[in-house]
Formats: C-alpha cells, sequence, structure tokens
C-alpha cells in the first residue's frame, strides 16, 4: 500500500528523501482521484527500492496543500532532493507518471505560490 504522508511525516519521508518521491494529493470525494489512486498503488509496487510513492488527503492536512498551491486534484508532485521537479494535474496514464518519476520533467515547472521553477530560485507566479 502507497504511504499515506502527513503534516507530522512530510519533512523526514518527502523533503529528507534520499530517492525520487511522488506525492499524490487527493481527497476521499473526488472522482478522478479515484481513477488514479490504483494506478498511485501500482507505482508504489513497481518502485519500491527505487523511489517513495504516496497519497496525501489534502482534507486532512490542508497545510502541506496550501504550501505547495494545491488547488486541483488530483495533483501529483514529484520531489527530487527535497524540491519539487514536475507536477501533474489530473488524471493521466500510469506511463506519464512513471516517464516523469524515471526521466524527471520535460518542460519547466512552477509550482505556484512556492516561487520554484525546477533548479531555478524563482518564476513568474512567485512575483504576482
Amino acid at each position: 500500500m502507497a504511504v499515506e504522508f502527513s503534516s507530522s511525516s512530510f519533512q523526514n519521508e518527502v523533503l529528507s528523501s534520499n530517492q525520487p518521491v511522488l506525492v499524490d494529493f487527493w481527497a476521499e470525494w473526488c472522482g478522478p482521484c479515484k481513477m488514479i489512486g490504483p494506478i498511485v498503488e501500482e507505482l508504489h509496487n513497481e518502485y519500491q527500492g527505487k523511489a517513495v510513492i504516496g497519497k496525501l488527503n489534502v482534507d486532512e492536512h490542508p497545510d502541506i496543500a496550501m504550501n505547495y498551491g494545491v488547488r486541483n486534484i488530483p495533483t501529483l508532485l514529484i520531489f527530487k532532493g527535497g524540491e519539487v521537479v514536475d507536477k501533474i494535474v489530473g488524471a493521466v496514464p500510469k506511463n506519464t507518471i512513471a516517464s516523469k518519476i524515471d526521466n524527471g520533467p520535460s518542460v519547466p515547472v512552477c509550482v505556484e505560490n512556492t516561487g520554484f521553477l525546477n533548479d531555478t530560485a524563482t518564476c513568474d507566479c512567485a512575483a504576482k
């Protein structure tokens, strides 16, 4: 079963991880989240030892969702070295998610309200 991240475990399990981390921001009432849930579970099983795959319930931990500008769910954030390196919004095919875990971002990703743009310290959304 995929890791269930929480406000108290996020620093240790996500930001301090030596492996890439996929965080699925979801909610129980979200239909598309229920569609992507089984894919997240499959990825958890397939990437054991290579990446940490888990979920964060936005209703139970809204502070983390707000910190990363998550406004739509499902939103998948991929962290490497404690930093967001990619973002996926909405239900997408498994191979799309796996490719982003394996290869990293294909285009610059601006994570709203964080001022983070891939490996650059700032992005346009930080100025808004």
